[in-house]
Order: structure tokens, then sequence, then C-alpha cells
């Protein structure tokens, strides 16, 4: 990102557009858009997930969100298609706010490509 006003912005821009098609409206949270990016991902159309494949779909979405940083690399699809990656580095110590700063960046990124 440029800077952090522009960040905010497009960050803002992403929340509205996602809220408006999936959420009536309503805003999402970052954990909210983990979730979809993950069901895209994972790219098996909607259906109903249990409890630990959600979980699941947000770690897909925290991996490839985090792959053009350099943390997270693809490594195969297993027999029922769902994606996975080995860990190349070590996340960084942050603290919460830089967490979820990195976070609305790397989710921006996604989806300006």
């Amino acid at each position: 990102m440029v800077n952090d006003e522009q960040l905010k912005l497009r960050w803002h821009e992403v929340v509205k557009n996602l809220s408006d098609k999936f959420a009536d409206g309503d805003t999402l949270d970052v954990d909210a858009i983990l979730y979809l990016i993950g069901v895209q991902e994972l790219g098996q159309g909607y259906k109903v997930f249990k409890k630990d494949e959600k979980l699941n779909l947000m770690h897909i979405a925290i991996c490839r969100l985090l792959e053009p940083y350099g943390y997270y690399e693809f490594e195969y699809f297993d027999e029922d298609g769902w994606p996975h990656y080995i860990a190349l580095e070590s996340l960084p110590n942050l603290k919460p706010g830089e967490q979820t700063l990195l976070m609305k960046e790397a989710i921006v990124r996604y989806f300006d490509e």
C-alpha cells in the first residue's frame, strides 16, 4: 500500500462491496471476510460447513493472503479438493493492532488482484 490513508479508503471500499453483496448491508468484520475468501479459495461453491471446516476455511484464507508476503506457499490439493499450504517463514511477533493492519492490507491486496 502506498500509505495508511489509501489503505483505509480501499479497506472501506472492500468492506462495503462485500457487505452489500453477502450481508444485506450489515458490516462484515475481518473474520467474516476471511471466511468468504476461504470459501472462494476452496472453490466448491456454497454449502453448509461444519464448525471445524469454517476454521479450516479461515486458515486457508490466511495462508493465501500471506503467501505473497513469503510466509506460506501453496503445496497441494487433497483428495477432497482442500488446498494445503506449508509455512516458509515464522510470522513476526505483532501486536493485535498490527496483526489487524497486516490482514486488512493483505485483504485489500487480494481484491486488487
